[in-house]
């Protein structure tokens, strides 16, 4: 009898494994167009960056999770392909990060900084916005980040009005 619950939960261990590898094997898939990004501060400074452009549904749903490290000059970008009120967590993201929500002309309109990592609660952007920069925590501090602040790419540019 013991024998055969063992052989039975072996079966189900292998049939959810099974189930689970189409899901795990996508998100492996998942690449990223890297792309240059400056931010501009009101005091004229300039800060340049390199960006994974998160422009599908795929890559939006994937963003950062899963990662250890970033090196301090690269973040990510999300185009959202549209102005609406974003919201964002942190579920299986390791970094802490700030996160940049950007006007479609490229104006910052509000920031949270340090996102805890890891976590469930919701991230609103409070207002509309195309896109979402994504930095290591304390960026924006360090920096002298604020809203009002221009951030102009590639791919910000090509979705000016």
């Amino acid at each position: 009898m013991r024998v055969r619950g063992l052989r039975t939960a072996g079966s189900a261990l292998v049939a959810l494994f099974l189930w689970l590898v189409p899901f795990v094997a996508a998100a492996a898939d998942v690449t990223f167009e890297m792309a240059p990004l400056q931010i501009i501060t009101a005091g004229g400074k300039v800060h340049k960056f390199t960006v994974e452009l998160a422009v599908d549904s795929d890559q939006r749903a994937q963003g950062l999770m899963n990662r250890r490290h970033m090196p301090r000059d690269r973040g990510m970008l999300f185009d959202f392909g549209q102005t609406r009120q974003v919201m964002m967590w942190m579920k299986n993201t390791y970094l802490p990060l700030d996160m940049l929500f950007i006007a479609r002309d490229g104006r910052v309109e509000t920031i949270r900084e340090n996102a805890v990592p890891q976590s469930e609660a919701i991230i609103d952007s409070r207002v509309p916005v195309a896109f979402v920069l994504e930095l290591n925590g304390g960026t924006a501090s360090r920096l002298g980040i604020a809203p009002g602040d221009i951030v102009d790419s590639p791919r910000i540019s090509a979705s000016k009005p």
